[in-house]
């Protein structure tokens, strides 16, 4: 096939690079809100093409993507490290479970009733501005070198490397999906913090249950810390977790999965080029002091597909400019010790209404209820930590595996 035929082929109102949770949220929000032509790139089966995962979200009733929900659950627990709990319902709150399969399915589905819509598998070389727009070079899965032109692209590819940030966390886990010889679980509650497990000497380490039946489950060690662990370790925090904590007794592990989400209140730049736009995770959708990122990815979503039908040529910001500064002090805050994480994020969840503390977690409190949740916090080691902050420098983070 000559150049300008494979540069032919590629030709759309709208190219997505990356088939994750942004990728496909905003595919699928820009063909269904009327942008005629999309083309969305994904990574081709192999090496770069991510293994299953999890991803967990809040919301106040059935949504758009609700045929691919694995479970949810009414009711909300946190565990402190003297094994009292706090469990809440935070209606009309529920939080739900996406696995990405059933996930990308749902979208490809929808996605293939629209005409000006396209799925591509290909590897991605270089995405530049060109003329009138931007152009993605790439190699497909059958090896064809193929050029994919559109008026704008948007990019949720991870970045080789952090912006420079003054505070970096990892936000690190591995989890097993677990069955179980006898009933353990409660399908009604999801444990979202039990910190009945050993305290790195940095940062703070939990479990996190999520029950899919009286038998089955997602248990999860997550550490936020600088560095993350060996596989090897993970398995030993979770043998010790699932055994010496919750005394499941006899269990079979189906599967795993494992991560690394970086916590950082680095400036993620949302635009690269005239006609070039970062989303999702690599433009700033992870919540810093939280990893959460599904719900801003929707919300993210939905902000661009709205610019382009009015024709602005901006990415919103996926967080508030308040809950980013917030989210900043209390990173500095759990990174240089001064308050104590565990007991944190249990008095968050004692002293504030669940549903007020999902709301402001997720972006959508007002400024008087975050004053409120911020009278909840150690107000002075929280004031001396705000104070520093315009102080310190922005530094290139230290890649995972290097030493610091």
């Amino acid at each position: 096939m000559t150049g300008s035929a494979a540069e032919e082929r590629g030709r759309a109102d709208a190219v997505v690079v990356g088939g994750g949770a942004a990728g496909l949220c905003l595919a699928h929000r820009l063909t269904s809100t009327g942008t005629t032509a999309v083309t969305l790139i994904e990574a081709p089966d192999g090496p770069l093409r991510p293994a299953e995962r999890t991803w967990c979200y809040w919301d106040d009733g059935p949504g758009e993507f609700e045929e691919a929900v694995v479970a949810s659950w009414p009711r909300l627990r946190i565990t402190a490290q003297d094994g009292a709990t706090i469990t809440s319902g935070p209606m009309p709150l529920r939080y739900r479970m996406l696995r990405s399969a059933p996930f990308e399915d749902l979208v490809h589905s929808r996605l293939g009733r629209y005409p000006g819509a396209r799925v591509l598998r290909a590897t991605v070389h270089e995405v530049r501005d060109v003329r009138g727009g931007a152009e993605v070079s790439c190699t497909t899965a059958e090896g064809e070198a193929l050029t994919v032109r559109g008026r704008r692209i948007f990019d949720s590819r991870p970045l080789r490397r952090l912006p420079p940030a003054r505070t970096t966390l990892l936000q690190h886990f591995r989890g097993w999906f677990v069955r179980t010889a006898t009933p353990c679980f409660d399908p009604e509650v999801a444990d979202l913090m039990d910190f009945r497990v050993p305290q790195p000497a940095h940062g703070l380490a939990f479990g996190y249950v999520l029950p899919l039946a009286p038998d089955r489950a997602l248990v999860e060690y997550t550490e936020f810390s600088r560095a993350a662990l060996s596989t090897t370790a993970y398995e030993t925090a979770l043998r010790h977790y699932t055994n010496d904590v919750l005394h499941l007794g006899p269990l079979t592990v189906e599967s795993a999965e494992q991560g690394v989400i970086p916590m950082t209140d680095a400036r993620f730049p949302r635009r690269t080029g005239q006609s070039v736009f970062r989303i999702g995770a690599a433009g700033g959708a992870t919540r810093p002091a939280t990893g959460y990122t599904f719900a801003a990815v929707q919300r993210q979503s939905r902000a661009i597909a709205a610019a382009l039908r009015d024709g602005t040529t901006t990415v919103p910001r996926p967080h508030r400019r308040r809950a980013v500064a917030m989210d900043a002090v209390v990173l500095r805050a759990l990174d240089t010790g001064r308050i104590d994480g565990p007991r944190f994020f249990t008095d968050l969840f004692r002293r504030t209404p669940t549903e007020r503390l999902l709301r402001f977690l997720d972006g959508g409190s007002t400024p008087w209820e975050e004053l409120g949740i911020g009278l909840r916090t150690p107000v002075l080691a929280m004031l001396r930590t705000a104070a520093e902050l315009p102080f310190l420098e922005r530094r290139a983070p230290t890649p995972p595996g290097e030493s610091r």
